[in-house]
């Protein structure tokens, strides 16, 4: 895996790395929300009541 990272940063052009990086942090921001605002209200529910909010 590291070969192939090694590839492709040297004959990948900066594009395909910007690209790469937009699509990560927007992933990133994707799974935070997903957590935040779906899986976890429905956990607090079933934990009496607890707020995570606060906690993380």
């Amino acid at each position: 895996m590291l070969k192939e990272f090694k590839e492709f940063a040297i004959k990948g052009n900066a594009v395909d790395m910007a690209v790469g990086i937009i699509i990560g942090a927007a992933f990133g921001g994707i799974v935070t929300s997903l957590v935040k605002d779906i899986i976890m209200p429905p956990i607090g529910v079933l934990t009496g009541g607890l707020d995570f909010s606060n906690k993380f």
